[in-house]
């Protein structure tokens, strides 16, 4: 199974081999590819040449990030190892700055610009809430830029990384993960035995419109549907197990809805909202301050919280879930009693039935004017309820 996004690592490679080093930050919402990424620059370059962190699990206090920090590193630091016996630091403030400047000053072997990936970058806010450290963000992008190492930042939140970087230095460059194309998807699935690649062909364009082209969803998808038969099954009744009981999409759904409500404010209104959009969706400010209950102006902040965390989109003043399979996990799950097997079907079937024409239409304009449908070519989506 191909790597997703094997393209970007040669952007990746270039932004960082310039003169001076840029500062790639690829940004994307989950399931985006953005780790697989990481750990494939990792492989290439080498892991004596580089240092992958994962900040997100790692950001506990100050103290413990850098003794952590500090001991996984490969480099020297003025020509000693970076972590430093029975040298603890004294408190939070002196703690991140022994972190900065490791990150200012390491050295890989032959004296050489040492590369750190820092995985969900913007995980380092947990530090903000420790006495001295109100700018954390700020100071350490500012130490990076002023560094002579070399930096591949990531996050899931594309807003507030914007936000962070509006009036960061040049040496920043945004990269955003594109949606995985119909192609990149058919090259990402399993062996199926011996599939036509027509068929093949058809099977990656069906799944790149029901994941969204998102990397985890596409993989899920492939690896549950080559699994029905061995020869590529049905997608429709694949995406329908998956979210059905302890599914892998349903697992992952729930933890991303989670996680992202929980970095916002305003919980219980929150899902409120999002409950609504899982009913009806595009809807204006007024629309959704009706169904709330509440007044436009606090359900502006609302949706602006929501905004905040990459949970929905607005365009044309209109709200609507950035992530439509997080949609549909809402309108499935979001329920005081879990959903029937039956009910899990039927609201796959009507997800696949909005989102497969998508597929056609790029894949044969003339094959979508002309009416043509799945089911001249494949009995896919058909799901008998009794």
């Amino acid at each position: 199974m191909m790597a997703p996004h094997t393209g970007l690592e040669r952007r990746v490679l270039a932004a960082l081999d310039a003169t001076p080093a840029r500062i790639p930050v690829v940004i994307g919402g989950c399931g985006t590819g953005r780790t697989t990424l990481l750990h494939a620059l990792a492989d290439r370059m080498g892991r004596d040449q580089c240092q992958y962190v994962d900040v997100e699990r790692a950001a506990s206090t100050p103290e413990r990030f850098h003794q952590a920090f500090a001991a996984a590193s490969p480099f020297m630091v003025n020509g000693q190892a970076a972590a430093t016996p029975h040298d603890t630091p004294v408190s939070a403030r002196a703690a991140f700055d022994r972190t900065l400047g490791v990150i200012g000053r390491a050295r890989a072997a032959g004296d050489r610009p040492a590369t750190f990936l820092l995985d969900e970058v913007l995980e380092l806010r947990t530090f903000e809430s420790f006495p001295g450290l109100r700018h954390v963000l700020r100071e350490t992008l500012h130490a990076m830029a002023e560094s002579g190492n070399r930096f591949v930042l990531t996050s899931r939140y594309v807003a507030r990384a914007h936000r962070l970087l509006r009036d960061g230095h040049a040496r920043f460059e945004v990269i955003h993960l594109p949606a995985l194309g119909a192609a990149e998807v058919t090259a990402m699935l399993p062996p199926m035995g011996d599939t036509p690649v027509e068929d093949r062909e058809y099977l990656g364009r069906a799944i790149q419109a029901l994941a969204d082209g998102r990397a985890a969803y596409v993989r899920a998808l492939g690896d549950a549907t080559s699994a029905m038969s061995g020869r590529g099954g049905d997608p429709i009744s694949a995406l329908t197990a998956l979210l059905t009981g302890e599914g892998a999409l349903d697992s992952w759904c729930c933890h991303r809805y989670e996680l992202r409500l929980h970095k916002a404010r305003g919980y219980g209104a929150l899902k409120a909202i999002l409950e609504i959009l899982g009913d009806e969706e595009p809807l204006t400010l007024t629309e959704v301050a009706h169904r709330l209950h509440r007044t436009p102006g606090s359900t502006k902040d609302y949706l602006s919280w929501l905004e905040d965390v990459d949970l929905i989109v607005s365009r044309q003043k209109r709200y609507s879930f950035a992530d439509p399979l997080t949609r549909l996990w809402v309108r499935l799950h979001c329920r005081p009693v879990p959903p029937s097997v039956d009910e899990v079907a039927r609201e796959v079937q009507a997800y696949a039935m909005s989102r497969l024409p998508q597929a056609q239409a790029q894949a044969d304009p003339a094959l979508a004017l002309a009416g043509a449908g799945a089911g001249d070519r494949k009995d896919w989506g058909i799901i008998e309820i009794d």
